[in-house]
């Protein structure tokens, strides 16, 4: 597996993004992640989705550091400043857990407050039925965990052949488009810096293909059994999405009716895209900053 590492100098003046990498040498790659507050404070684990990185968090990570959270922004292989294999095929959906589970192990993280949105809830929410252990509470903004029992809507089949075969795959432009709000020129750029050239972009490439779609994808049979355990996940559980979302929009109420530590929770679709962060990032800080208070007796001085 032949890999490439983006250039630190591509990452320089990002715009609400101060923070320096920390990296983990897994079996085989190197992954890069940023945090920010007390080492010692609760974990919320951020898992940005695609095609992004952890700049996704940029407006989510003050709050919950200021709040005494010990936030955690990783970058998935292929993504960000983490290490990108050249080939689609080096990527699968077991690899990508795999990756993530061993970094979180390596990290240590317990009694995680898991914020996933997009792939991160594909490898998140898989993470949590197979670790449940290791997860105090789970807010989910725009994503699922498939399990190939639904259709999928024509706008997905759109967006994989895309990304597989697209001469030009602009990150920045994709994010862009998927947000409510209009993004600056310097946060397309953002997006954009992980990727030199095409060579760097396997990974952005390969992710809508792995998403399993039909009954004989080999990550269904692990989707499935996750998703059997999240339907005993009785620790709190809230969906927060963008309501103009044409893919992901309605894939909370799956899990509301699924989860059953989801009844009860103030759920809510807010204004905003696929790109949730991008459009409520300091609201969804707060509605997991009030998870957390009102689910804890002993998080430290979580504002009203």
């Amino acid at each position: 597996m032949t890999l490439l590492r983006t250039p630190e100098e591509r990452f320089a003046r990002l715009p609400d993004f101060p923070y320096v990498p920390q990296y983990t040498d897994l079996d085989d790659v190197r992954m890069a992640h940023v945090e920010e507050g007390p080492k010692h404070g609760p974990v919320v684990l951020l898992l940005h989705g695609e095609p992004t990185w952890g700049f996704l968090y940029r407006h989510m990570i003050p709050p919950l550091a200021q709040a005494g959270m010990r936030a955690i922004a990783p970058d998935l292989i292929g993504f960000g400043r983490s290490d990108k294999p050249t080939r689609v095929s080096d990527y699968s959906y077991q690899r990508h857990v795999d990756w993530v589970w061993q970094w979180i192990e390596a990290q240590g993280l317990k009694d995680i407050t898991l914020f996933c949105q997009d792939w991160g809830s594909l490898i998140g929410l898989r993470l949590a039925g197979t670790f449940p252990e290791r997860f105090a509470r789970i807010v989910v903004g725009n994503g699922m965990l498939p399990t190939a029992e639904r259709g999928v809507p024509l706008a997905f089949h759109l967006w994989r052949a895309f990304a597989l075969y697209a001469p030009v795959f602009p990150a920045g432009r994709i994010v862009d488009i998927g947000s409510a709000r209009k993004l600056s020129k310097a946060e397309r750029q953002a997006y954009d810096a992980p990727f030199p050239s095409a060579r760097y972009q396997a990974g952005a490439r390969a992710f809508p293909a792995l998403v399993p779609t039909h009954a004989k994808d080999p990550a269904v049979p692990a989707n499935r059994a996750a998703w059997q355990t999240l339907g005993n996940f009785h620790k709190p559980f809230l969906t927060v999405f963008g309501k103009g979302d044409p893919i992901l929009g309605h894939a909370d109420r799956a899990l509301q009716r699924h989860v059953p530590g989801a009844a009860g929770q103030p759920h809510d679709r807010l204004p905003g895209g696929h790109f949730i962060q991008e459009d409520q990032g300091p609201v969804l800080a707060q509605r997991i900053l009030a998870l957390m208070r009102d689910t804890t007796l002993h998080t430290p001085e979580l504002p009203s």
